[in-house]
């Protein structure tokens, strides 16, 4: 028996974001990010649509980017002290992710940041608020996943929370709120959502219902991705609903590799993070090409290469070709082939080095390992790490 998992509702379309006003409850917090919601107006006309609704709002600002254990712990004491029945994210996956893990210790406060950490080992919640997400980027889909990361900046390690509970009751895809995205937001965002398609398409979990999703999200930010970055905004609109079927692929069928290891790059070294999105976009050809020994992986890539129009003669050249693709799209994108040339440098070489044999550890150990279609040794993840730093090739 397998399981399919999507929010209640999803709205989505320009203007979408009125339908909080249609929301039923007595009182809102509003999660969101550094600052842009309220810049653009978006934060003002989500707070007037609340209140339209009959709702008392209050506010839980500045989630940072890669959000963090200790910002959790303080959104969810301010949760305990107003008691809301709607919990609404918006912004970019950072504060959604967020509230996500808020909402658990609202409901919990004796919960454990240990036991949230186990795979699909969520108490139920929904005992005193239900959750709307609303997205501002076109990347993390977790306003339809089962996900959340959080990071724990003492220890250097990202933590990829995993259970059905955490799936929001509502989804409001407004593409409005995307447009205003940064460019370099928009490539490391839509490499990101292309990678959540891939990794579902030839996860160990794969099947009917999310083949479907992964692969029409694979064609949609094939298409339309460079076109977004180059500011077509009509382009943007359709990569906002791209990457939410990437999201329900990726939610109900799990991820792979690539995840596992810019979970425990990106926040390792001490130059600086690794953002995620950018280092998804650098090590999923690498990952590909690793995978593709399995058989049954090599297949479906093929798949993915001849659904978007790539030419080759076997599995093999088909495999290739995407590889191949996804270089180019990263190129295009000004997205660095490896580590080494991050951010002009940043990852400090002597740094990966000493710390590659813990990294390649916890790394295997993350939670999206299991559904990978092939399971790296020690060995293998230290030398497939590597070859992400320094772009080798992968002949193993």
């Amino acid at each position: 028996m397998a399981r399919f998992t999507l929010p209640r509702d999803l709205y989505h379309g320009k203007g979408s974001l009125e339908e909080l006003k249609n929301l039923k409850g007595s009182k809102a917090i509003v999660v969101v990010g550094g600052g842009s919601m309220k810049r653009f107006g978006f934060l003002d006309k989500a707070v007037g649509y609340l209140k339209e609704a009959g709702m008392e709002v209050e506010l839980f600002e500045n989630v940072e980017p890669d959000p963090s254990v200790e910002t959790v712990m303080k959104g969810a004491e301010a949760m305990r002290k107003f008691q809301p029945d709607w919990i609404v994210a918006m912004g970019g996956g950072s504060p959604i992710d967020a509230a996500k893990a808020m909402w658990a210790f609202y409901e919990y406060p004796d919960v454990t940041f240990e036991d949230l950490c186990k795979p699909f080992n969520f108490p139920t919640l929904r005992q005193k608020a239900r959750f709307c997400a609303i997205p501002s980027t076109s990347g993390t889909a977790t306003e339809v996943t089962a996900f959340s990361v959080i990071t724990d900046y003492q220890k250097g390690i990202k933590y990829p929370l995993a259970d059905f509970n955490i799936t929001p009751d509502v989804a409001i895809v407004d593409p409005e709120l995307a447009e205003k995205m940064p460019q370099k937001l928009t490539a490391h965002t839509g490499m990101d959502a292309m990678t959540h398609a891939i990794e579902a398409y030839v996860s160990t979990l794969n099947c009917d219902y999310t083949d479907p999703l992964a692969l029409h999200a694979i064609k949609m930010i094939h298409e339309l991705l460079k076109k977004s970055y180059d500011g077509d905004m009509d382009a943007r609109d359709h990569m906002h609903n791209a990457q939410c079927l990437a999201g329900m692929a990726f939610s109900n069928a799990l991820l792979g590799i690539v995840h596992s290891m810019a979970h425990k790059t990106g926040a390792a070294y001490s130059g600086g993070h690794i953002v995620h999105g950018c280092a998804n976009a650098m090590y999923l050809p690498k990952v590909i090409k690793f995978n593709s020994k399995n058989a049954v992986a090599a297949e479906r890539y093929a798949d993915i290469a001849r659904f978007i129009g790539l030419k080759g003669n076997t599995t093999a050249e088909l495999v290739d070709a995407l590889i191949a693709e996804l270089r180019a799209m990263n190129v295009s994108l000004n997205i660095p082939m490896c580590i080494k040339d991050y951010e002009g440098g940043i990852i400090d070489e002597k740094e990966f080095l000493e710390k590659l044999p813990t990294v390649a550890t916890l790394a295997i150990g993350d939670a999206c390992t299991g559904s990978n279609p092939r399971i790296p040794t020690q060995e293998e993840m230290e030398k497939l790490l590597k070859a992400c730093y320094y772009d080798l090739e992968i002949d193993f």
